[in-house]
């Protein structure tokens, strides 16, 4: 199964947008899939919930850290090049989906109870979701 399609079927079952990115490219990068859920858990729902970075947006920059993430001091090259990707993946996924953000990705604030209740009785988590969860496996696949 492609990671595309794994990070979808992630979704599907249950798991965070977060969750369902990094636990799919966790294995390339010698990540626990375990370790990664937990890790990813908090990014859902726009960090907690609150609406802002959508989780997809977040496992895919975590990811793209993963691979091209510098970690000795002074190594600018690894850090550059990540930045340089980071805001590509942003700029496609703004051209592809309008926003980076979870609020305005469903057009409603999820931060609230009102809008938690909007967004199911509308089924925007089953309708809308899983296709930034795909779009943001698309984007990233490219840029890997």
């Amino acid at each position: 199964m492609s990671r595309v399609k794994k990070a979808v079927s992630y979704f599907a079952e249950g798991f965070s947008c977060s969750q369902s990115i990094l636990a799919s490219y966790c294995p390339e990068f010698g990540l626990d899939r375990e370790l990664a859920l937990k890790i990813a858990t908090g990014f859902g729902g726009g960090m907690g919930r609150l609406g802002d970075t959508c989780g997809a947006v977040s496992g895919a920059i975590m990811i793209i850290g993963l691979k091209y993430g510098s970690f000795k001091i002074g190594d600018m090259e690894s850090k550059e090049k990540t930045y340089g990707l980071v805001r590509k993946y942003m700029d496609d996924f703004i051209r592809v989906n309008g926003s980076t953000k979870c609020n305005k990705l469903l057009d409603c604030d999820i931060s609230t109870p009102d809008g938690m209740r909007h967004g199911y009785e509308n089924n925007l988590f089953k309708t809308l979701c899983p296709d930034f969860v795909k779009s943001s496996a698309e984007i990233l696949e490219k840029l890997l």
